[in-house]
């Protein structure tokens, strides 16, 4: 079923926003990583990774997931499709792994607030690199989306290339609206 223009409209809006949020976030998350790692107060630190793990469960997830989400919907509601281009295929693949690898980790978020709620634990048991790392690595992969989204390179899956052949064979015309191998127009 293919959305109205206007319904379309709204959902690329809703998926952006959501998209950019993410990596927002992720740049948030990397920026209080790396105070954790730096910083010489004892509060300043324990504060950063105690403040990550409800952090992330009120600003990550929900961006991943509705990235997920509503790029799902607008693949399945609009002429591209979610299984005909290579492209839309690799975006899905970057964002259920992403997502997933989040909140796989969620459980480090855990046990680093513990940690640094722990009055005992030494600073240098409280500073820990993984989340540095893992911010950059999902700032990569979640840019690399973004460059897929915006340059949309040539690539039909087999799948595109035997629907595009039915509506040959059918007498349906290509359209605008109906892109196969091109890229969505430019408002």
């Amino acid at each position: 079923m293919t959305m109205s223009p206007r319904l379309r409209r709204l959902g690329l809006i809703v998926h952006v926003t959501s998209s950019v949020g993410w990596v927002g976030a992720v740049a948030a998350f990397l920026a209080l990583a790396l105070i954790g790692m730096t910083s010489q107060d004892p509060g300043t630190v324990r504060g950063v990774y105690l403040v990550m793990e409800p952090a992330a469960w009120y600003a990550l997830v929900p961006f991943a997931c509705a990235a997920l989400i509503t790029g799902i919907v607008q693949s399945l509601g609009t002429p591209w499709g979610l299984f005909r281009h290579y492209w839309i295929l690799f975006k899905l693949l970057i964002n259920a792994v992403a997502t997933a690898v989040l909140l796989i980790y969620m459980g480090t978020f855990k046990s680093m607030a513990e940690t640094a709620a722990d009055p005992e634990a030494s600073l240098s048991s409280v500073r820990n690199f993984s989340p540095v790392l893992h911010s950059v690595l999902a700032l990569v992969v979640l840019l690399l989306a973004m460059i897929l989204a915006v340059y949309k390179p040539r690539g039909v899956t087999p799948y595109g290339r035997r629907k595009h052949g039915r509506r040959k064979q059918h007498g349906r015309r290509e359209s605008v609206s109906q892109p196969v191998a091109m890229p969505v127009p430019r408002p």
